[in-house]
């Protein structure tokens, strides 16, 4: 039996099929069988529990587990102090990060945080709004919701914090978004001391490593290709601005392959125009990962 094993915490809920659909991305087979808390993943060394977002950041800095996937609204809501080790920017809608808003009936008088001052509010993060009214001079009556959130405005709650990719529940709900409290992502989480592990650290960054390239390869495809040597710098132009092909000798001396990778939605448009410069043996290809390169918005700033 392995005595190195990395405790990881996969969230339980929204993100729990986006979270194993990137884990197979970046060569991670979790399999979650109906009603275990205990999934199944294909690395000896690592023994997943699910565990709902919500809780991951306290289960993490309690050393209950070594590691963890959650939201940074769960870690400053459960005000828990952990090691951030990457952003992954995903979630269950888009790759856009999701926003805890404060919102009101359409027709309410709040315009703003003052407004709020001795009001009502209902929210399932009670400690993450009380920071924010108190960042903006104002006490209110912050209360924890167990859920359908939306709906306790105006019959119970002056106004409501919800969390929002898109809008559209609120204003399903006859709701209009007053201000954004924050934006939140994914963090890959560590605890304070499994983080000195030199094992466990180790482990933990070369899985973020995947997870990463997995990422940096969403909505891209390869394109490889021969060309006229003589239409080579024709062919290049049309390639978007910055791109760097990889371009190599072919047996024929007069001609050479090119290799590139690109946005997928601009395939469509691009190969009619290389195969009309004179390429030929245009083949599409699909990309798991793209090592190296840190996805946009997964750069690291707290």
């Amino acid at each position: 039996m392995n005595s190195n094993i990395l405790k990881l915490g996969i969230p339980k809920g929204s993100l729990e099929e986006a979270t194993v659909n990137l884990f197979a991305k970046a060569g991670y087979d979790i399999k979650i069988k109906s009603r275990s808390y205990f999934p199944l993943i294909d690395d000896s060394e690592i023994e997943c529990l699910l565990i709902r977002a919500q809780e991951i950041a306290r289960y993490v800095e309690s050393g209950v587990i070594d590691a963890g996937l959650t939201g940074k609204d769960w870690i400053m809501e459960n005000r828990a102090d952990v090691e951030e080790i990457a952003p992954l920017v995903y979630s269950k809608v888009s790759a856009r990060p999701v926003r805890w808003v404060l919102a009101v009936p359409n027709d309410s008088s709040i315009q703003s945080a003052k407004d709020l001052q001795g009001k009502r509010i209902a929210t399932e993060v009670v400690n993450l709004t009380t920071d924010w009214l108190k960042g903006h001079g104002v006490t209110a009556n912050v209360e924890f919701s167990w859920g359908a959130t939306e709906v306790k405005a105006p019959k119970l709650v002056d106004a409501i914090v919800e969390v929002t990719e898109t809008g559209s529940s609120l204003k399903a709900n006859n709701l209009r978004i007053v201000d954004t409290l924050m934006e939140s992502t994914t963090r890959f989480i560590m605890n304070k001391v499994a983080s000195e592990d030199t094992w466990k650290r180790n482990k933990v960054d070369r899985l973020v490593l995947m997870l990463q390239g997995a990422m940096a390869a969403n909505g891209k495809v390869g394109l490889m290709l021969n060309a006229p040597k003589n239409k080579l710098d024709e062919i290049i132009k049309i390639f978007p601005p910055g791109k760097k092909p990889t371009v190599s000798e072919l047996s024929d001396p007069e001609w050479v392959a090119i290799n590139v990778i690109l946005e997928e939605k601009l395939v469509r448009d691009i190969v009619p125009d290389l195969k009309k410069a004179g390429s030929e043996d245009i083949v599409e290809y699909p990309l798991n990962k793209i090592l190296g390169v840190v996805p946009p918005g997964n750069r690291q700033s707290f």
